[in-house]
This record gives structure tokens, C-alpha cells and sequence, in this order.
């Protein structure tokens, strides 16, 4: 199952103490203070990849350390610095810092986000030596990383998002332009959670199915709802096995406007699907009526022939290229 949501606790690392130690050394009976500074702790950053399952690491595991610094050693030389800590989060992620009240946006792959600092090492004794004090026993301890609760979020990125009622066929176009392997059905809800796939250099994103009440958490609510928000634009599906074209069109519209208006402004590409479920007669009647309460112009579909699938995808193309030149 996707992981599309998790709270992390994290803590940078501690800085490494200072230390109290002396110069031995032949010849030098009074050698002096040779406490070295400890290292800083290791800082927390956010890594951005390519990977929608990105988040399942963190499913068993919310609570994350970045390691702690070394202490000082002797002969003045300063302890290790640790590594940075890097937490893997995927394309479209939005992570919300509760303490600093901060929220990130990781929209690049490979964009690597510093979010909590590790803390600075502590000072030996020999940066307390002076005329008046030769021989220091202060030292500081290192000081704690900084530490915060994140909310992760993922919002799928994708051109276009295959939208439509339970069983409207979203998950056999997708498999049929991209080879994306989606599992498929006769009955609704197959699909529990987002399929991705690339047709030439766009990708699409199967959405699962939404039904009347999806905004208010009916069915599978607006778990997936949300995916649709960075989506260039959208797919219809309507199944021609409805008895109310009219009707199974306008319950999609309304649940995404009632999610959020902006949803109803994006480019639509509506589809009448599984025209081979229907006779010649009924289906032009049909292809009519969605025409009509969609003011758009309607793509029929049968996904058993190769034919229709390759005209679907070359209007797709055109209409994607003609949203990047507007």
C-alpha cells in the first residue's frame, strides 16, 4: 500500500564535548593545557528522489538521529565532525516543520534541503589559557542539534491524471499506453492506490476511483483526491456502461470542486470508454450527451483495439503540447 502521509520525529546530532587534557612531553616539564574542541554534530537534510514508494522506509521507523560529533582528543586535536544525516522523500513531497512553523516544497530530483543543524562541538581547555591561567580545567560541553516534528505529505507530480468513476477502465489505458502494470478488475475499486507511467516523455497518473461523497471521505476520500492538484491536466474517463452519462460525468465534476475549486479550471480531456460495450446507436447518443454537458469535444475509446488506444494517445500528445505552448 502507498504511504502517501507520516509524521517523523528527528533530531540533529549533539556536538562532541571539549576535553581537559596535557601537553607530556620530554624535555617540557610544563607543557600547558592540550585539550582539543569537539566536532559538530551531524545536520538533517531532506533528499528528493524519483521514488514514489520513498516513504515506506519510514513506516516502522519515525524516530531518526543524526549522529552525534566526537569528543576532543589530546595534543590540541579537535574530535570528528559526523555525518549528516539524509532522509529520503519523494518528488511532490511537502514536509511541514512543527516547531520553526516551516514547510518545504521538494518539487527537484536530487535537491538536498538542510532542515535541522547539528550542534557545535565544545571547547577544550587550551582555549581557556591565558598569562593568569596557565594550567585551565575549563572545558565546554557540545551543544544539542536541533530537533523537530515533520509532517511528510506526498502529492504526486504527473502531466496528466486519469480521473473517473469505479471501473471506467483508468487502469487498462494506463497499461495499454505505458506498460505500467496496474492491476485491473471487473469491479470497482481494484485500483487502492496511484499507478504512475510514462507514454513518450509525459506521465500519467492513474487516480483511484472516486465516487459521489469522495470529498467528504466516502469510498476512498480524499487520500487521492490531493494527487490531482499538481496535474497539468486532466483525463475523463466516462464508461459508456452508464445508463446516465449525463450524471456519472457531473458527479466527478462536483466532488473535485467541492475538494477545491481550482481542480475545475484545469484543461480536461474528457473520454467515452469501453465504447464496445454498447451498440453503434447508443453510443452516438451517448457521445452526445456527455458532449454536451461537458462543452468539450468527446475522445470515444475501446480498449480492445489497438486502433482506438493509438488515436487516444496521438490526441493526447497534441493536447498536452498545445497546453506547454499556451
Amino acid at each position: 500500500m502507498l504511504i502517501d502521509h507520516i509524521t517523523l520525529n528527528v533530531k540533529a546530532g549533539k556536538g562532541g564535548d571539549g576535553v581537559v587534557r596535557w601537553r607530556r612531553e620530554k624535555g617540557i616539564p610544563y607543557g600547558g593545557p592540550a585539550g582539543g574542541d569537539g566536532g559538530k554534530g551531524g545536520n538533517v537534510y531532506l533528499r528528493v528522489v524519483r521514488d514514489i514508494e520513498a516513504l515506506s522506509v519510514y513506516k516502522h521507523k519515525t524516530e531518526w538521529d543524526a549522529p552525534e560529533g566526537e569528543s576532543g582528543q589530546k595534543r590540541s586535536m579537535h574530535g570528528k565532525g559526523a555525518e549528516d544525516l539524509y532522509l529520503n522523500v519523494p518528488i511532490g513531497s511537502v514536509i511541514y516543520n512543527r516547531e520553526y512553523d516551516i514547510k518545504y516544497e521538494c518539487m527537484e530530483e536530487g535537491e538536498e534541503i538542510l532542515v535541522l543543524k547539528g550542534g557545535k562541538g565544545g571547547l577544550g581547555n587550551e582555549n581557556f589559557k591565558s598569562a593568569t591561567n596557565r594550567a585551565p580545567m575549563e572545558f565546554t560541553k557540545g551543544q544539542i542539534g536541533e530537533f523537530a516534528t515533520f509532517d511528510v505529505e506526498l502529492e504526486l507530480i504527473a502531466d496528466a491524471g486519469i480521473i473517473g468513476l469505479p471501473n471506467a477502465g483508468k487502469s487498462s489505458l494506463l497499461n495499454s499506453l505505458t506498460r505500467a502494470g496496474a492491476k485491473v478488475g471487473d469491479y470497482q475499486f481494484t485500483t487502492l492506490e496511484p499507478n504512475l507511467g510514462a507514454y513518450y516523455k509525459y506521465v500519467l497518473a492513474d487516480i483511484p476511483g472516486l465516487i459521489e461523497g469522495a470529498s467528504e471521505g466516502k469510498g476512498l476520500g480524499h487520500k487521492f483526491l490531493k494527487h490531482i492538484r499538481r496535474t497539468r491536466e486532466l483525463v475523463h474517463l466516462v464508461s459508456a456502461e452508464n445508463e446516465d452519462i449525463k450524471q456519472a460525468y457531473k458527479t466527478i465534476r462536483e466532488e473535485l470542486g467541492k475538494f477545491d475549486k481550482e481542480l475545475l479550471k484545469k484543461e480536461e480531456m474528457v473520454v467515452l470508454s469501453k465504447s464496445d460495450t454498447v451498440s453503434e446507436k447508443d453510443l452516438e447518443k451517448k457521445r452526445k450527451d456527455l458532449e454536451k454537458v461537458s462543452k468539450r469535444e468527446v475522445t470515444v475509446l475501446s480498449l480492445f483495439e489497438d486502433k482506438s488506444v493509438k488515436e487516444f494517445g496521438d490526441r493526447f500528445i497534441k493536447s498536452m503540447e498545445k497546453g506547454m505552448l499556451e
